[in-house]
């Protein structure tokens, strides 16, 4: 898309609302897994930021270490959301070549 394309979206409302439509889809699309703990520890989040599930190895359930398992589901899910930063954007900067930070 080149600089020409998005002025002519900015002019049109209905374009621009698809495009944003569009990412939106992209975006929530994406599904990453982070992890902590060697593994013990996976949390998977969409593009959205919405939390899809929480995986905890037996292993590590043990009621004297509850603190050290929130910290490890705490560390896995920051780990995705870094990722999914990280997918987003590689998105982005893909979608607005010409623009700094956004590509091009």
């Amino acid at each position: 898309m080149d600089l020409s394309e998005i002025l002519k979206m900015l002019g049109d409302p209905a374009a621009l609302q698809a495009r944003a439509e569009e990412m939106r889809s992209r975006m929530a699309a994406i599904t990453v897994v982070g992890s902590s703990g060697g593994g013990m520890v996976k949390v998977v989040m969409n593009g959205s930021m919405e939390l899809l599930s929480i995986e905890i190895a037996p292993e590590v359930v043990d009621p004297a270490e509850l603190t050290m398992l929130q910290d490890l589901v705490r560390a896995a899910h920051a780990d995705a959301l870094a990722r999914i930063r990280e997918s987003l954007g590689s998105e982005i900067s893909g979608g607005l070549p010409g623009f700094p930070g956004f590509g091009g």
